[in-house]
């Protein structure tokens, strides 16, 4: 199983757990929070990833950050339950996905528009409303600029790519080209 899958798995049971207590800001701000402790320190990263390194041993730890940090009783839970499960080491996913979770149920999704050139705002509102219309949600853009795409734009929503540039066209006319 993919560590999407599974980031996705409990990424949703967090967010049914949070949504239902009324807390999902505060469980968010710790799990970023703790999501940059352990990607800052190679030596938390690899010592929750190590399987030759006891399971008390890493429990010990984590029980001592949890002592320092107080997170709420949730996180503090849930980290254990990722630690039981060897999944410590995948909250960088879970939290993005946690996150895109939150914004999901709540009607909103995020997604990125890659163009060739700088969009007008009348081209950037044209592009929201006509994701809005594709999904149903209210997708928060974000646009960067690639010259290499030659012309037209790739957008992400999710796990969906609508590929629209001129480079990809060009890429699929010549795959054609040689097969026949």
């Amino acid at each position: 199983m993919g560590v999407e899958t599974i980031a996705r798995r409990y990424a949703s049971a967090l967010a049914d757990v949070a949504i239902k207590s009324g807390r999902t800001e505060e469980i968010t701000s710790e799990l970023n929070s703790w999501q940059k402790l352990i990607d800052s320190s190679q030596e938390l990263n690899t010592a929750f990833g190590n399987p030759s390194i006891a399971h008390a041993s890493k429990e010990k730890v984590l029980e001592s950050l949890i002592a320092r940090s107080k997170p709420s009783v949730m996180t503090a839970n849930f980290l254990r339950v990722l630690l039981r499960n060897s999944r410590l080491t995948a909250l960088p996913f879970i939290a993005a996905k946690f996150s895109d979770e939150l914004e999901e149920r709540s009607g909103n999704v995020s997604g990125s528009v890659v163009s060739a050139r700088e969009l007008s705002e009348r081209e950037k509102t044209a592009f929201a409303e006509n994701l809005k219309k594709a999904t149903g949600k209210n997708v928060r853009l974000t646009f960067e600029i690639d010259p290499e795409l030659i012309g037209g734009a790739v957008t992400r929503v999710g796990s969906t790519v609508f590929d629209g540039s001129i480079r990809t066209q060009l890429i699929q006319l010549e795959e054609s080209m040689i097969k026949n």
